[in-house]
């Protein structure tokens, strides 16, 4: 079996395991945006360590970090099919990489909804 993937032969769970870290790297070392979105991860995180969240205020932190990151991990899969199948301008290209950016910002709002009902009640108490 061979693989477009970073490696030229992948068989087995933990080939596989591999070429999906891979994947992730890319993402991390090809998008500075990623980054900062793991400093804010890491900051919620934090945050959330410190002032004691319930298991469900954590459930619903894990589900708004992994949607914004698995967007953006999707939007850097599309940015790199688009530029494979049309390296030169096109209109159509351009409108696929837009709407899948658009994903990554929908996912990021609504992760910042979920933090404000997260931690509201216990920065700023009725």
């Amino acid at each position: 079996m061979t693989s477009n993937s970073t490696s030229p032969i992948v068989t087995g769970w933990a080939a596989r395991f591999r070429c999906a870290i891979a994947g992730i790297g890319v993402v991390f070392r090809s998008k500075d945006i990623a980054r900062v979105e793991v400093i804010a991860a890491a900051a919620v995180i934090g945050l959330g360590l410190a002032i004691k969240l319930s298991s469900f205020e954590w459930c619903a932190l894990v589900v708004a970090i992994a949607m914004v990151l698995t967007a953006e991990a999707l939007n850097t899969s599309v940015e790199a099919i688009v530029d494979l199948v049309t390296p030169e301008f096109n209109p159509l290209a351009g409108r696929a990489k837009d709407v899948a950016s658009g994903a990554v910002l929908i996912a990021a709002l609504a992760s910042v909804a979920i933090g404000l009902l997260v931690f509201g009640p216990h920065l700023w108490p009725n």
